[in-house]
Order: structure tokens, then sequence, then C-alpha cells
């Protein structure tokens, strides 16, 4: 998929790249055969439609990606959909950070100047409209059976339902109550408007669904106009009809509600307000993630439970916790691409989304130097005055990017693993003189070639600092560095001006790789240590980052300054991804 993103403006081209994605040779027999020809209509609409009850997690972002992408790959257009029906669950709050999530994944709902941002709200009248008609076609009537009688004529997958003794009302009376419901005179739950149908039927789905209830709560949108509310079900196929859309894409959960979506349609096509051609339903495989899980439910107790640092806490699946990790919407584009679409369920595992990361990473982000456990190194015959310049590029693969400049001095930080008092077999950083054995030699990356000659200890005999010697003639760059021949190569910053900072590593959240699988309880397998915070030591040069500012640290990974913490001159950097793979390993 392209990184260059395109607005569904009728400017893309109208074939698409090769990939796992039947819902493609779908579209394109569509287009072969005119299905979708309609006066001043693109022949392609699709539609994201989220309930604003919540954040938006990589799930979603796999739909984002898939119904914006179908769009923008045949010059169609996709339109962004709130099914806000459910006023007792859903938040402006929520409303707010959808939008933004879909735009800061690089997708646009307009076109030729219009916005096409949509909410099922927008219909209540049409919607309520349609339901007095189903009433008055003997296809709809309101139902006064307490809910628990409801369910027990349900019937089950064994035994069909029972009529209710309420099916036979007459349309006159069934619409009377409906009105009556409307105008609040009814307390929740008393009342309900049903589909008539099949109680008899082997889908569940067609036996008399609901489609109003009454619902005592103030909407976000319509305040307290309203007091009954249509059902998902209900609202859902409609609003496609009344925007136009052709491909209805969902997840595989809804294909046994693709034949209600089609009975509504076709009973409300009957009653004049819609004209063919009707949208149709498609389903596709949900994403399963290893280690993570994506229940609004679950991710909801993570952050009430103070599990996790809120909804935009790096370790959350979320598309604002991925944000605040470091993902771009690059990579995520990348991996809902590589994935590809199928209607049969299987797990993606979590390296593929973090390939498609590093991936994504590797050619843009600027290398720096970080030390994350830091160990004093003292050359003690380096002089102690000196501040001796080194430069290293910004990018070793982009020489046109240029040079980052630091300066190395008498007093060092390296990594404490760089040091080993006992080393073992094909370690090649510093280590003492062993008996007659002298001191390990290294090349300080960028600077000089370094003899370990010994090392302090605190009173509790802990290596406090490193010793070691430089070679003056050894310098990297310069003719006398090829007369050094070393195995080991250690990062490092000065102690007089390196920067100071707080970073978070981050892993992932849970050490299962499915986690609430057979109903576990998915807390018990939560990682102990998906986040450890150091007082590390950088480059002086990253005092500059801003936040969202992402950098590989040589060794370490990828990591980005946090873009809620961060502050002028003292950025808090999060690690988004390590440099491989080693996870289990």
């Amino acid at each position: 998929m392209s990184t260059d993103i395109k607005k569904g403006n009728g400017q893309a081209a109208a074939t698409a790249p090769a990939t796992s994605n039947f819902l493609r040779a779908i579209v394109e027999a569509d287009l072969q055969a005119g299905t979708y020809e309609r006066p001043g209509l693109p022949s392609v609409i699709t539609r994201f439609p989220p309930e604003p009850n919540g954040y938006l997690h990589i799930g979603h972002a796999k739909s984002i990606c898939l119904n914006f992408g179908l769009a923008r790959d045949y010059a169609g257009r996709c339109h962004l959909r709130f099914d806000d029906t459910n006023p007792a669950k859903e938040d402006q709050e929520y409303v707010d950070t959808i939008i933004d999530s879909v735009k800061w994944l690089g997708f646009s709902w307009e076109q030729d100047g219009t916005e096409h941002l949509h909410y099922a709200s927008d219909y209540f009248d049409q919607l309520y409209s349609m339901a007095e008609y189903l009433i008055n076609s003997g296809h709809a009537y309101v139902d006064s059976q307490s809910a628990e009688d409801m369910a027990a004529n349900r019937g089950d997958f064994s035994r069909p339902g029972v009529d209710s003794p309420f099916r036979t009302r007459s349309p006159a009376e069934s619409l009377d109550l409906l009105r009556r419901m409307k105008a609040g005179q009814f307390k929740d739950g008393e009342h309900i408007l049903r589909a008539k149908i099949d109680m008899a039927s082997p889908n569940m789905n067609l036996r008399d669904p609901a489609i109003y209830r009454i619902r005592h709560a103030h909407h976000h949108r319509t305040g307290d106009t309203w007091c009954i509310y249509p059902m998902y079900d209900f609202t859902h196929p409609l609003s496609d009809a009344l925007e136009h859309i052709t491909h209805s894409v969902c997840t595989l959960e809804f294909q046994d509600h693709r034949p209600f979506y089609d009975w509504i349609i076709a009973r409300c096509l009957e009653g004049g307000f819609f004209q063919q051609p009707v949208p149709r339903q498609y389903e596709f495989a949900r994403l399963n993630l290893t280690y993570a899980i994506t229940s609004k439910r679950k991710l909801l107790q993570l952050v009430e439970e103070g599990i996790v640092d809120g909804w935009d806490d790096p370790r959350m699946p979320t598309i604002v916790g991925m944000r605040r990790r470091g993902y771009t919407p690059e990579a995520i584009q990348l991996f809902c691409e590589r994935i590809g679409v199928t209607k049969s369920d299987g797990w993606i595992d979590m390296s593929t989304l973090e390939g498609c990361l590093r991936e994504d990473l590797d050619p843009k982000a600027p290398r720096a130097t970080a030390v994350l456990r830091p160990l004093k190194l003292i050359i003690d015959n380096f002089p102690e005055q000196l501040r001796d310049a080194c430069t290293a590029p910004i990018h070793p693969h982009h020489p046109e990017r240029g040079l980052r400049q630091f300066t190395i001095s008498r007093e060092l930080w390296i990594e404490q693993d760089d040091f080993m008092q006992e080393p073992g077999k094909g370690y090649f950083r510093l280590y003492p003189p062993i008996g007659d054995k002298p001191g390990n030699k290294v090349r300080l990356r960028y600077g000089y070639v370094v003899e370990c000659t010994g090392c302090d200890r605190d009173a509790d005999g802990n290596v406090i600092a490193v010793r070691c010697n430089y070679f003056p003639d050894s310098k990297s760059g310069t003719e006398g560095s090829a007369n050094y021949k070393v195995k080991g190569n250690i990062h490092w910053v000065s102690s007089h001006d390196a920067l100071e900072a707080e970073v978070r590593l981050y892993d992932r959240l849970f050490s299962d790789p499915q986690p609430d699988a057979g109903g576990r309880d998915f807390k018990l397998a939560l990682n102990p240590s998906a986040k450890e915070v150091v007082t590390a030591y950088l480059e002086p040069g990253l005092a500059a980052a801003m936040p969202d500012d992402r950098y590989q640290f040589e060794r370490h990974g990828y990591f980005v300054a946090d873009r809620v913490d961060s502050v002028a001159g003292k950025p808090v950097f999060n690690r988004v991804v390590t440099l491989k793979d080693s996870w289990g390993k």
C-alpha cells in the first residue's frame, strides 16, 4: 500500500495492488457489471461505523484501512458514521478521539469539498417513520412481555421460539403504543417494538428481533428529544441505504445478521424509502493479534483498575496507545495490507506487526547514542580538560542527511553489560587484566581504542567505575585507526555533557500469546516486565527532540519522545520496539 494516502477524491487509480483480499474481487466484479452506476454518485461507497462508546484499537485499524482503502483504490469514497443509538454508553469524548484516530491513520471522509461525516442520530426521524411504516404494513408490532418472558419464549438452537401473546395486536394498537412510547408515557422495558418475521426460524436473529426500545437517557447530540432509540440491527442497514453505501463490510460475527440486514432493507424498499440498487453486506475475519486483547470491556477494566496508565498507555493496543508508543500510521497500514483479508479466523503474531514497524522506521529514524544502564568509564591517560570532537552519521544509509556532533572526554558513560570482571567465552567487550594477560581492548564507537586496566568497587564490592587507557593515534576516521584490530565496539556518551533523561522500556503487555483464551482470567497473563523506567544518559543533541520525534538508539532499538510528558529541552523517551525480534528467546 502506498504511503501517499489519497482522499477518495476520484483521482485514485481504479486498479488496486495485489493482496490477499477477496473483497477486491467483489468490488471489481461490481464495477465491471455496472452494479452501482448511479447519477452523481461514485460506484464504490464504503463506511466505517464505530459506536462512540470507547477508544479504537488495532482491530478497528484493520477495518479503517480496509474500508477507506477500498474507497481510495477504486475512486470512491468512505463515510465515517457514528452508530450513536445507545446514549447510556456513548460520549462526545469518544467521538472526538475516533475522529482524531482515523485522521492520524491517514484517511479522510472528505470528497470534492464535502465532508461525509454522519451519525445514526442524523436519521432518527427517518428511522422512526420507517418503524411506523413497518407497523402499518404488518411487519412489526409492540410487544409488552417482560424481558424474562421474551427470553424464554425466544427458544434456542434446539427448539423454536414461541409467538408472543401480543404478536397479533392490530397495527392501530401497536402504532398507538409506539407513539405513546415516543411521548415518554412508559418506563424503560415496559414495551418494545419488534419486527414480525418468524419465531421458528433456525436463525435466531430472525425470531422477531427488537427494533426499538424505551431508554430514558440523555443523548450526547439530541439531548432529551428522544426516549426511544432504534436497535443496532435495525439502524445499521437502513443508515447504509440512506447513505447509498454499496459495500457494507463488517466482521464475521455479523454473518448471521445478514438475513435481517437484507430483510429490513427489502421491506423499506417496498415502502418507497429507497431505490435500487441497495447495499450488500460482506463479512471478513476480525483481527486476532497474539499477546493482546481487544475486548472493549477488558480494556476498560485495565484502565479502571489502574493496571495501565489510561487509554493511551503505550502498552495498550488502542490507536491512541500505539500512537504514544511511537507507532507510525504507515507501519499500521503496511501491517493491515500484509495480513490480508479473509473469511476464516486465525491468529496474527505480534512479531508481524512489530516487523512492519521496524521496516517503516529503519529508513526514517535518525540514529542516536543512548546509555540505558550506565556505568562510569574513566580514561586515566586522557587529558582532563580535553573535549575532543567526534562525528557520526545521522543515518548510515543516507549520507546526504549529514553528521551529528558530540565530544569525548576523560569520563564517559557506558552500558553495564559492556564490562565483565570474569568474561565468558566469546565476550569481546571490556574486562580487566587476568594473570599475565592484559585487559581487553575495544573501540569506543566513533572515538578511540581503549584498553581496560581495572575497575573501582564500593564497600559492598559492586563495580562503580571501569578504568582504561586510550591510544591517541587510534581515533576513528584517522589513518592510525587502521593499525588497531579489535573485536569489540561499544557505545558511550561523555559524562560532562550527556543529557540525563527518563526512558521507559515498554514490552508486550501479556506474556501469554492468547491471554484470554478459553475464558481464562487475562490478568493472570500480565507481563511483569511490560514497563521499566530507567534514568539514561543520551547524546546531548537529543535535548532538541520534540514530542513524537523518533530515533534509533544504536544497539537498543527505536524510541520516541513521549507526546504527553516531554517538554522543551527535557524529553522523555518511550521504547517503540527493539531492533530485532527477541521475544521469548
